[in-house]
């Protein structure tokens, strides 16, 4: 089975490099079948794969009908669609080039613009810098439905939420948003996960889109891949350990790039560095990009809901206050430009997990560490651009996220494809379990 889709996918590739060399070009007035193109319909979220072979090879998409097929040579699945369905307008999904089947004609017309601004958006230096500045609402092609780029729901794949408010979290981090909305930026990196999260930016933060949601399929997929299966579709998992894997993960692939390694932007927006200090032993400095916030234990008999202020479990990174697990003090040397926190909620034993319920109280502006860490001298002012919550049993429930929009100065609580204005007073009053703080120029 494997030789028979081999061979006719080298057939296809044979013919279709033969039909180039005797292309002919046609102008839009001469092409009868524009007007069956169907925007409605068309989907570029999903793995570019043939919908009969199942190869990733040269694949066009059927802009009639939506599905893809294998190469547009006579022996090819799209020349034998355009026979058997009467669909002639194809797209290749990598040249971005439109034909015409089975007559093989190239049709070049400004009007398939918008088709291929949905394929593959695009942004230029100019537009990435004003999309913080002036909000721009955008009506979906259906008409259905406003949306605000970059404030577009996600679609749940199979317990894919952890995944989700990761990915919107990150939607909020303006340099390391706008280092992936220019594919130049990393161009040469050869990590397909660099490259599926530079697609998924670039999607979410499109004002042209055909719908008013998007799909996070393809970045799946490499995640599933890069991660071996640590992380799949169809399991949840916690997006701490997401975060964590995943922002390691994109700064060691830029890294194998020579052109990109001394500008990695993973460490431009989150590395920060911290001492471990024992009494025994001289102090080890160490980076970081995440800190670990533990929860104080919660009372065993008490109807009120438990509440700690940040200011006191942030007290772990003084330089003074010991560590009841490792013996060691952890004191904050440098800061981060992005300050992402994690709140310890869940503990493992061997029979099962707990949740701790307490609530955390944190400013959602102007967060001062200085107060909080007495080594730094200066000033560090942070505001919340972000707040993942836990809802629901340990082991179980579902994550959604509070997210600043800059542009509004509004903030949003988003839960896949729920996106909805909410007030800041309601960031605070939940369990939050993920924090992205960022610093203020």
């Amino acid at each position: 089975m494997t030789m028979k889709r081999q061979d006719v996918t080298n057939t296809t590739n044979d013919e279709d490099q033969q039909l180039i060399k005797k292309q002919k070009v046609i102008e839009t007035s001469s092409c009868p079948y524009l007007d069956t193109v169907n925007r409605h319909v068309l989907d570029f979220d999903f793995e570019k794969c043939c919908s009969v072979s199942l190869s990733n090879l040269n694949v066009y998409a059927c802009l009639v009908c939506g599905k893809y097929f294998q190469g547009r040579g006579h022996k090819s699945h799209a020349y034998t669609h355009s026979l058997e369905a009467g669909h002639h307008v194809f797209i290749n999904l990598r040249s971005e080039k439109v034909y015409c089947l089975p007559d093989g004609y190239e049709i070049i017309d400004p009007s398939l613009d918008d088709i291929r601004h949905v394929l593959n958006p695009r942004f230029n230096t100019d537009q990435v810098l004003q999309l913080d500045k002036n909000p721009q609402w955008s009506r979906a092609f259906d008409g259905s439905q406003y949306y605000l780029p970059g404030l577009v729901g996600l679609n749940n794949i199979k317990e894919s939420d952890f995944v989700n408010v990761v990915i919107q979290s990150l939607m909020r981090v303006t340099p390391f948003r706008n280092f992936f909305l220019i594919p130049e930026n990393y161009k040469d990196c050869k990590s397909i996960l660099v490259h599926r999260f530079g697609e998924l930016t670039r999607k979410i933060w499109h004002a042209k889109n055909f719908k008013g949601h998007v799909s996070p399929h393809e970045f799946l997929q490499a995640v599933m891949k890069a991660s071996r299966s640590r992380f799949r579709i169809g399991v949840q998992s916690d997006p701490v350990e997401f975060m964590s894997w995943l922002l390691n993960t994109i700064q060691a692939d830029l890294k194998s790039n020579s052109r990109i390694r001394n500008n990695n932007i993973v460490h431009q927006c989150f590395q920060g560095e911290f001492e471990v200090l024992k009494d025994d032993a001289d102090a080890s400095r160490m980076p970081f990009l995440m800190l670990g916030l533990d929860l104080p234990a919660p009372p065993l008999c008490n109807d009120t809901i438990p509440q700690v202020s940040l200011f006191n479990i942030f007290k772990k990174f003084d330089g003074e206050t010991v560590s009841e697990v490792a013996r060691v003090r952890y004191r904050v040397t440098r800061l981060p430009r992005h300050l992402i926190l994690h709140m310890r909620r869940f503990t493992k034993n061997d029979f099962f997990v707990e949740k701790n319920p307490t609530i955390v109280n944190f400013p959602v502006k102007n967060l001062e560490l200085k107060d909080y860490i007495p080594l730094l001298a200066t000033s560090n002012k942070y505001d919340l651009v972000a707040n993942i919550v836990h809802d629901g049993k340990p082991g179980e429930g579902s994550y959604r996220v509070f997210v600043r929009c800059k542009s509004e100065e509004v903030w949003y609580e988003m839960q896949d494809l729920r996106v909805a204005e909410t007030l800041p007073e309601m960031v605070g009053i939940s369990e939050a379990y993920m924090q992205i703080y960022e610093k203020q120029q």
